[in-house]
């Protein structure tokens, strides 16, 4: 495949033409936005409560663990409904869970605050999927990496202007004002999504959907198939499950700003110096995922050897950030160390999709896509609330970062191994694109390629 590196002319081109990714595009950075406005929010809300690490672990588990439960409902479905419509009615929801948030008021509301949050993600897992799956309907396959990287950047970009601008406007105004830009964010990214006008075949000649088959396991177990038959496409799904065991860095980011590199200016009180620390760190890991896809898809493009490369890079570069975190003196220090990480972090997020896309068939890409979000918030879940649980029972911050380093060595050696064996990546994108406004959608066509 030739390469062709992603230019800034690359991104303004797919923006400025492609009417339907624009408008998927900004839904994503007005509720990513509001989601980082709130999380700075949520997190110093739990340690003012409570006082325990172990609290905001379980705050992220009940963020992420939900999802590994609802992959397989909402895999089915993606590939049985609008991709479209399940988008906007996640949207919906989500935007009156949040304003229930304002009712958390005493620590006693705290379990209140844990099912809303529960729910939350539920309706994040059914809305993930979709975004990731409708990219190959609306944009050309030589734009799907162009895309990826936009995506992934604006996360980036909303990770840490969302984390900064979140914890300076609950410091001044408050966390209830927070919780409302928030809840306005899905109801602008749900009126955004509805203005979306794509093709998606997969729902075409389809007979109507039924409630009973979300309880019929064969799409499943059709989509477990159909993984099976290709040994790469399978590796490549679990590499965002990998990519889980850096899930330690939500409860790091938040002690480590909250006890280890509190801000101190002016007349802040303590709770609020604390909160300024968080959001400077988390602000960093944005940058870091920020610079990651920028500079990895100018390098890779939508070259498949070079996105497998860039995989492992960017596990090496999330060990040294995290190994750097563990010995950091200075706040300075930290947030260099994770910018490093998660730069890494971002490019195997990216690489990783974008890989996913160009070998998964378009009537498999909502089970295929909702089955790897699941695997990689199991693995989250699981080390983050480890690391609440180490860092309560007396083991410092510094140490638990340490010890993330080490182990996300364990997937870039399984990548590796997967390097070494070479062999020819299947390729099946169906292209529903807008190369501009003007051009209808036409429907692509899918074929098998060697890498």
């Amino acid at each position: 495949m030739e390469h062709r590196p992603i230019t800034l002319s690359s991104y303004l081109r797919l923006v400025r033409h492609n009417r339907n990714f624009r408008l998927l595009w900004l839904a994503q950075i007005v509720s990513e936005l509001g989601d980082w406005f709130y999380t700075v929010a949520i997190y110093s809300l739990l340690l003012e409560y409570t006082g325990s690490a172990r609290a905001v672990s379980l705050a992220f588990v009940l963020q992420v663990l939900p999802q590994f439960f609802i992959a397989p409902t909402a895999g089915v479905l993606h590939d049985r409904l609008s991709r479209k419509q399940v988008m906007i009615f996640a949207d919906w929801c989500r935007a009156f869970i949040v304003l229930g948030m304002l009712l958390v008021r005493t620590p006693e509301a705290v379990p209140f605050l844990y099912v809303l949050l529960f729910l939350e993600t539920i309706m994040w897992a059914l809305f993930e999927p979709g975004r990731s799956a409708v990219i190959p309907n609306i944009a050309t396959s030589g734009d799907i990496p162009v895309a990826n990287a936009l995506s992934s950047t604006t996360w980036s970009f909303n990770l840490a202007v969302g984390s900064a601008v979140g914890g300076l406007m609950a410091a001044a105004f408050g966390r209830d004002a927070v919780f409302v830009i928030n809840a306005v964010s899905f109801v602008v990214s749900a009126l955004l999504i509805a203005r979306m006008k794509f093709h998606e075949p997969h729902i075409e000649n389809r007979p109507p959907f039924h409630s009973r088959e979300l309880a019929d396991f064969r799409p499943i177990i059709e989509g477990v198939r159909y993984v099976r038959k290709d040994a790469r496409l399978l590796v490549t799904m679990f590499v965002k499950a990998g990519l889980g065991l850096t899930g330690a860095n939500w409860v790091l980011v938040t002690v480590m700003g909250e006890r280890v590199f509190p801000v101190g200016v002016a007349q802040l009180d303590e709770r609020r110096a604390g909160m300024l620390g968080m959001s400077i760190l988390m602000a960093s890991r944005g940058v870091g995922a920020l610079l990651g896809p920028l500079i990895g898809s100018y390098w890779a493009g939508p070259n498949p050897r070079r996105l497998r490369l860039g995989i492992l890079i960017g596990f090496l570069a999330a060990s040294v950030g995290y190994l750097l975190l563990g010995a950091a003196p200075t706040l300075e220090t930290a947030c260099l160390a994770l910018v490093v990480a998660h730069m890494g972090g971002s490019i195997i997020w990216v690489f990783s999709t974008t890989l996913l896309q160009q070998m998964t068939d378009d009537r498999f890409r909502g089970r295929v896509f909702s089955a790897e979000y699941a695997f990689a918030m199991l693995t989250m879940s699981a080390v983050n609330y480890s690391a609440g649980l180490l860092i309560d029972g007396g083991m410092t911050p510094a140490m638990v970062a340490t010890g993330t380093g080490l182990i996300v060595l364990l997937p870039a050696l399984s990548w590796a191994a997967t390097l070494r064996r070479g062999g020819k990546q299947r390729t099946s994108v169906t292209m529903e694109a807008e190369p501009d406004d003007q051009n209808p959608p036409q429907k692509g066509q899918t074929e098998e390629k060697g890498s």
